[in-house]
Parts: C-alpha cells; sequence; structure tokens
C-alpha cells in the first residue's frame, strides 16, 4: 500500500492528504500577508473517524511553520487542534 503523504497544493489553495493518487481529504486556505487562513477542511466519508484530519491538520501546520507563515484557523477543526495542541497556538496572528 503506498505511504500516506500530504502536498501543499498553492495553485489549488489547498493542502491535500493523498495515499497514492487517491485523495483522502484537504484543507483549503487562504492566502495572506505573512501567513494563511485554513478555511475548511474535509477528509472523504470512508475515512472519517481515522485520525486523517488530524495528519492533514498538523502536516498543513507543520509546513506554515517552516515557511514562518502566521495560520488564522477559521475551519473548527484546525482550530480545535491547535487548542488541543499548545505548540501551534504560536502561528496565530497576534
Amino acid at each position: 500500500m503506498d505511504e500516506l503523504h500530504v502536498e501543499n497544493r498553492p495553485e489549488r489553495s489547498r493542502y491535500e492528504l493523498r495515499r497514492g493518487h487517491e485523495l483522502i481529504g484537504f484543507a483549503d486556505y487562504r492566502p495572506r500577508e505573512g501567513g494563511i487562513a485554513i478555511t475548511h477542511t474535509k477528509v472523504e466519508d470512508e475515512y472519517e473517524g481515522r485520525g486523517f484530519g488530524t495528519r492533514l491538520a498538523q502536516a498543513a501546520l507543520d509546513d506554515a511553520r517552516e515557511r514562518g507563515l502566521e495560520v488564522d484557523p477559521l475551519c473548527p477543526f484546525v482550530a480545535h487542534f491547535m487548542r488541543l495542541h499548545p505548540e501551534y497556538e504560536r502561528l496565530r496572528p497576534e
């Protein structure tokens, strides 16, 4: 089985979680000066409840942190993830 991977797709303004060529889920974002606003996260129904949303949120936040971007978590799932993982709270805009 192919490994899971998350890829930033700036031309589509989203991060995509894939297993091989299969799309498992995505996190839409809007670019902002100095950062991004994550607006919506979706995991395909057959994959819900198995940690894929967490994997997607973590990868998107790790990428933003590595790129020095602030993250405005407009998506309730990502906002909740950030509250549960304080190491990501500093990515929020002041």
